[in-house]
């Protein structure tokens, strides 16, 4: 399965999918007249804020969670799961919590967005 490919905007923080990268050289996508970074998934949580999202598996469905503040200044903004064969996405406001229901699939990796310290992965056993 391919690995989310995001790109954000160190100025403005436009943050992009890209579902087809470019394979030209010393090229990239532009955005504020600078080139966007890639941004890379974590996958171990070192700090006091919990951003690896974990889940449990209830029969055919799998309930994820992000055990992390929601403040207004400092909260997950969004969950995504990648499948095989499709991609969903769960965006959240602060104060609410960080919760996501859908169905288990193996090998599919859960990815979730945190305002300030980027995304964190983890894969479904």
């Amino acid at each position: 399965m391919e690995e989310l490919n995001l790109r954000k905007c160190k100025k403005c923080g436009a943050l992009i999918e890209v579902l087809k990268d470019c394979t030209c050289d010393d090229c990239g996508i532009i955005c504020c007249g600078e080139k966007m970074s890639k941004v890379l998934a974590n996958s171990t949580d070192a700090s006091f804020e919990k951003h690896v999202p974990n889940y449990e598996i209830n029969g055919d469905m799998m309930n994820i969670h992000v055990d992390h503040v929601m403040e207004s200044d400092h909260y997950i903004e969004w969950i995504m799961v990648k499948y095989k064969k499709e991609t969903r996405w769960i965006y959240f406001n602060p104060n609410d919590k960080a919760n996501y229901t859908t169905y288990y699939e193996k090998d599919a990796i859960i990815y979730a967005y945190c305002n300030k310290h980027g995304l964190w992965s983890k894969v479904v056993e």
